[in-house]
């Protein structure tokens, strides 16, 4: 079963955890459950982005999206998350993060 893992910027912080703070509390429920059915192996609703990235929608309010990469066959790296409105936005930021992870993974940093 993979792991679900939030990017870490070079500051020690996770993009991520900071969005999902903000969520209402009936779409971090949605959120939760999209990344616990990734867990479990089911990308029913996840297709490539390119660069790497990959996307997931949850139908569900403005349309929410998780970005994230694969590190291997068991890990996964929650780069994002957004909304339909920002979806480009996010696709690019999303790249920018898999790039650095890659990058810091590399040399060994955290």
């Amino acid at each position: 079963m993979p792991v679900v893992k939030h990017y870490v910027d070079a500051n020690g912080e996770s993009p991520f955890a900071k969005w999902f703070d903000d969520l209402h509390a009936p779409a971090a429920a949605k959120v939760t459950k999209a990344v616990a059915r990734m867990e479990q192996g089911n990308f029913s609703n996840v297709s490539g982005v390119g660069s790497g990235v990959y996307e997931c929608k949850i139908d569900f309010g403005p349309g929410y999206r998780l970005y994230f990469g694969k590190d291997g066959e068991q890990i996964i790296i929650i780069l994002a998350g957004g909304s339909k409105k920002r979806q480009q936005q996010d696709i690019n930021l999303a790249a920018e993060r898999w790039q650095d992870y890659k990058r810091r993974k590399r040399r060994g940093e955290k």
